[in-house]
C-alpha cells in the first residue's frame, strides 16, 4: 500500500511539471498609467532611448485588477518600433514576454517563460492598441 501510495504522490507531482495552460487562451487589459520614457540624444525620438513602465493589468472586460506588467522597451526605428522585455505578474505566476512593440496596429511577441502556474509557458501574445490615444491594451497570451 506504501508503494501505491508513493507512486501516485509521484504522478501527481509530474503532472505539476507539465507545461500550464498549454492550448489556452488568456486575455487581459493593460492600462499604461506609470511609463517614463528617456532619451539619449537631443532628439525627442531617436535610437537607444528607453521606455521603463509598470502597469495595473485588469481581466478582459476591463473591470478588475488581476495583476501587473513591468518592463522595458528600447527604442530601435524612430517612429516605428521597440524592442521589448517585460514580464505579466499575475496570481499563481508570472508570464514573460520579448519582442517588437509597433508605434502603429497590433504588435506580436514571443512567450519566453513564466513560473508557478505558467511554469514552461511558451507561444505568443498579440497587443492591441484599444484606441488611437492609447488609453489601453488588449493582451490576448496563446500558449502552447
Amino acid at each position: 500500500m506504501k508503494h501505491y501510495l508513493g507512486s501516485m504522490l509521484l504522478l501527481a507531482s509530474l503532472a505539476n511539471l507539465a507545461p500550464a495552460l498549454a492550448g489556452e487562451t488568456l486575455q487581459f487589459v493593460e492600462r499604461p498609467l506609470h511609463e517614463i520614457t528617456t532619451h539619449v540624444g537631443k532628439s525627442a525620438d531617436g535610437p537607444g532611448d528607453l521606455l521603463t513602465f509598470a502597469n495595473p493589468v485588469f481581466d478582459a472586460a476591463n473591470q478588475t485588477q488581476v495583476g501587473s506588467d513591468q518592463g522595458f522597451c528600447i527604442r530601435v526605428v524612430p517612429g516605428k518600433s521597440w524592442e521589448c522585455f517585460w514580464t505579466l505578474l499575475a496570481k499563481g505566476g508570472h508570464i514573460t514576454v520579448e519582442g517588437p512593440f509597433l508605434d502603429q496596429g497590433d504588435s506580436h511577441l514571443t512567450i519566453t517563460g513564466g513560473t508557478g502556474k505558467y511554469a514552461g509557458a511558451k507561444g505568443s501574445m498579440t497587443l492591441h492598441p484599444r484606441d488611437a490615444t492609447p488609453t489601453g491594451y488588449d493582451f490576448k497570451y496563446e500558449l502552447l
